[in-house]
């Protein structure tokens, strides 16, 4: 778009503020405002707690300096997180699937006579192997692994208690309206509408809208278990609030191919998340926020485009 092109179109185009937006410049620099926003507002509420946080690294780290230790958690942690995430892009997507699953799971489903479950069910298939794999990268591999290496670590403390859940519930709902907004605003922009759900099928049926839902909560408690449990719980004795940064830097990357404005939400979100997980000692309130927002994206979606199920099954 010629520079002088924009102020002509804003006079006439009602929908002035999408055109703004939707301007390559100043998408990409508005970035910038969204995240300076709430970062105040969030400093302010949460500063009390990472000053806990790093009073209680920082002593650790005074009594391992005392006996002349080092603590090998962070770089185990940081290796672990590296490893796991190459594996999940190169062998856990679908195109994996596609080039080397699809084809023997094909065959099987014709050998036993089932080529029509396998044809309508071929991109659901994708997407569990999307998921298998998130759990196994997530879950699968770094618990016991960490386990094996620091056996005096506890592995139910990383996130995975829940007392206290119930009593501190109504922060997380503050959490959920907090950022509602955001997703509001990423949800005017026209790659979200076309982008959720990753399941296309989802307006077939409800069944099928059920059972992608299902398979995507399954994929963010393994999510919630990896960033915002073990590996904020692997980094805090070290690390302090710091960990919580740590663990949002690699949180936001997994969301680039997103929306744009998604993948920046990611950073608040994991910030705020990962701080309320630290302070709980609990991934349960997280998972309840992330499930609420996913589902409430994949459903505004499908509705915004008059695409909602209108049948429980569909024999096609």
């Amino acid at each position: 778009m010629p520079p002088l092109e924009l102020p002509v179109r804003l006079l006439d185009d009602v929908s002035f503020l999408q055109t703004i937006f939707d301007y390559p410049p100043v998408k990409a620099l508005l970035a910038l405002p969204i995240l300076a926003a709430p970062a105040i507002p969030i400093a302010y509420v949460l500063r009390g707690w990472w000053r806990e946080f790093d009073a209680e690294a920082a002593a650790y780290r005074s009594e391992l300096a005392a006996k002349n230790e080092v603590d090998y958690r962070p770089a185990v942690c940081f290796t672990i997180v590296a490893a796991v995430l190459t594996m999940q892009e190169y062998y856990g997507d679908r195109r994996f699937y596609g080039e080397v699953l699809r084809e023997p799971l094909q065959a099987w489903a014709e050998g036993g006579k089932h080529p029509f479950v396998f044809a309508k069910y071929d991109e659901l298939f994708g997407y569990a192997w999307w998921v298998l794999a998130r759990v196994i990268g997530y879950v699968v591999i770094p618990l016991p692994l960490w386990k094996l290496i620091f056996p005096k670590d506890k592995l139910w403390e990383m996130g995975l208690q829940g007392g206290g859940f119930f009593k501190h519930l109504w922060m997380y709902g503050v959490c959920t309206a907090l950022v509602l907004p955001f997703v509001g605003f990423a949800a005017m922009q026209p790659d979200f509408a076309s982008y959720y759900p990753f399941y296309k099928q989802s307006s077939r049926s409800w069944f099928d809208f059920l059972a992608w839902e299902a398979m995507y909560f399954i994929q963010f408690f393994s999510l919630e278990l990896f960033f915002r449990g073990w590996m904020v719980m692997a980094l805090r004795r070290t690390l302090g609030s710091a960990a919580i940064f740590a663990m949002a830097l690699p949180y936001c990357m997994i969301h680039y191919g997103k929306p744009y404005f998604e993948a920046h939400v990611a950073v608040i979100a994991g910030v705020v998340l990962g701080s309320l997980s630290m302070r709980m000692r609990s991934i349960y309130g997280g998972f309840l926020v992330h499930i609420l927002i996913a589902l409430g994206m994949d459903f505004f979606s499908l509705w915004r485009r008059g695409a909602l199920p209108v049948t429980f099954w569909s024999p096609n």
